[in-house]
């Protein structure tokens, strides 16, 4: 089974198929739209075999399917029939879900993606919970990712920011009680040195969680015969 991988980010689109090491970057931005992603992917991608795509959205998925429109990207993501515009199954998740599932080794543990805002979800024995973490209430009025955010880190610098990433990551993974958390994201790098039980993610992750859900799917499959 061919799967391709679409991590939609609100600077580009990413694109990588099961069995390959290539990766397309298409750029994106505020004027990219449901039916522009699909042909561009589409164009980028020709001659390419696959037959099941999985799509990393930068919104709230419900049921597999956009339930809010992104804050970075164009208009028509939600009601889009994203299986008929691709002619295949498609599975598509919050895009920090399927970081996370690419992952994951195991046990309990949670996912936070540092990037313009905060990504979060939550794997427990396997079962992937995407969360909204990010809006829940910090300090002095303000959410979570109001401080470790993009925005926080412009507002109160790499040293300050650093710190609250820290103290945010332990009080989540206190509260969820979780065994470790990763780290990911495109901030993650500016971090230094991580506590016990924090790890360290990768972009290249959500290419590996794109093609486990399919895999997850066939094993759920497999298991009711």
């Amino acid at each position: 089974m061919n799967v391709l991988v679409i991590d939609i980010g609100g600077t580009s689109i990413k694109v990588r198929r099961s069995g390959s090491r290539t990766v397309v970057r298409i750029p994106s931005g505020r004027r990219m739209t449901a039916r522009k992603m699909v042909r561009l992917v589409r164009e980028a991608v020709d001659g390419w075999k696959y037959s099941r795509v999985s799509i990393g959205y930068p919104g709230v998925i419900l049921r597999g399917k956009p339930v809010a429109a992104p804050k970075n990207l164009g208009r028509g993501w939600i009601g889009f029939d994203f299986q008929r515009a691709f002619g295949c199954p498609v599975k598509m998740v919050n895009d920090a879900a399927m970081q996370a599932l690419g992952s994951y080794k195991g046990g309990r543990m949670l996912f936070l993606g540092l990037g313009t805002g905060l990504g979060s979800a939550l794997i427990v024995d396997g079962i992937l919970e995407p969360m909204e973490l990010a809006h829940l209430p910090y300090k002095k009025g303000r959410s979570y990712e109001d401080y470790v955010g993009s925005a926080g880190l412009e507002r109160y610098g790499k040293r300050k920011w650093r710190r609250h990433v820290l103290d945010v990551t332990e009080r989540l993974k206190a509260a969820l009680e979780v065994d470790y958390v990763v780290l990911g994201g495109g901030n993650v790098r500016k971090l230094h040195r991580l506590p016990a039980g924090v790890g360290r993610g990768d972009n290249g992750h959500a290419f590996v969680g794109g093609f486990r859900l399919w895999a997850s799917a066939r094993r759920r499959s497999e298991g009711t015969r």
